[in-house]
């Protein structure tokens, strides 16, 4: 059971879809308000507008941090309308801060939602709003650092429920699994939702529907294993079932991306010789 936090400031991690030039000014307001060396960068690089994989990848990047740190996330596509800024306080004594479109609730419930608040501009803001549509440094940005210097979550604003968004589930059967892909990481890797544990220990192929095709692939503990080009199934780093090919780009190869269905059997040794649909080989250059 994770430790609560206690006293002094707390670390305050940051992870966005902006990029380079819009998270700069986000990381100015927080150099100017937060102790030097207590912002931690996760990405700016979460997938533009992906608010579903951005809070898979939230949750499965920040849940390892220690007990009261302040997490900071924009994924914003619904910034200047009638989405909430939201501030949110775990059991743990973490402080999550963003929009209240979905993005945080995966790592709230992780950490143990308590309560949640909509954040007061009035109580946060203490220069000129730029425009309408920069939220993460004009408005989370303030509220993370408040936060960080020990404000309590309660501060920010009145209470309010926020909006529930769970990370879709894989369904378990005899024999196999099926779930969806929820994140294409930058090598074009296939992550899906379903468990490493669920393949058994005996079983050496999959039969993977994905892409609007079956084929056999190899279950493997390693891309050198399945060589160059071709196809494979491994446990991914998150702990679920991955579609890659060696050195290749599934999403690119299979025509999947985030969101697509992946149907999975599995195959042991003793029944794969009887196994109808052929591996796919590397194309010929």
């Amino acid at each position: 059971m994770a430790r609560r936090a206690r006293g002094g400031p707390r670390l305050v991690t940051l992870s966005s879809d902006l990029g380079a030039e819009y998270s700069a000014q986000v990381k100015a307001v927080l150099a100017q308000r937060v102790d030097p060396g207590r912002v931690v960068e996760l990405t700016h690089d979460l997938p533009a507008h992906g608010v579903a994989e951005g809070a898979f990848l939230l949750e499965a990047m920040a849940k390892g941090f220690p007990a009261g740190t302040v997490h900071l996330a924009i994924v914003d596509p619904g910034v200047g309308g009638e989405r909430a800024p939201l501030a949110v306080e775990c059991s743990d004594g973490s402080r999550l801060v963003g929009p209240d479109n979905g993005l945080l609730y995966p790592l709230a419930e992780t950490l143990g939602l308590r309560r949640a608040y909509r954040i007061d501009p009035s109580r946060v803001r203490n220069s000129p709003r730029v425009g309408t549509t920069f939220d993460a440094r004009d408005l989370f940005a303030p509220a993370a650092a408040r936060l960080a210097r020990g404000a309590r979550a309660a501060s920010l604003g009145p209470a309010m429920r926020p909006r529930v968004f769970r990370l879709p589930r894989a369904t378990r059967r005899s024999g196999g699994a099926s779930g969806e892909v929820v994140h294409v990481d930058r090598y074009g890797n296939l992550i899906s939702n379903i468990p490493t544990g669920w393949v058994g220990s005996r079983v050496d192929r999959l039969v993977v529907r994905v892409g609007g095709r079956r084929r056999s692939v190899p279950w493997t503990r390693s891309y050198e294993a399945a060589g160059p080009g071709r196809i494979l199934a491994l446990g991914s780093s998150f702990g679920t079932l991955e579609v890659a090919v060696g050195e290749g780009n599934a999403a690119r190869r299979l025509g999947a991306r985030v969101g697509a269905t992946i149907d999975a059997r599995w195959v042991t040794g003793a029944s794969s010789g009887s196994q109808s649909v052929n591996s796919e080989r590397p194309r010929r250059r």
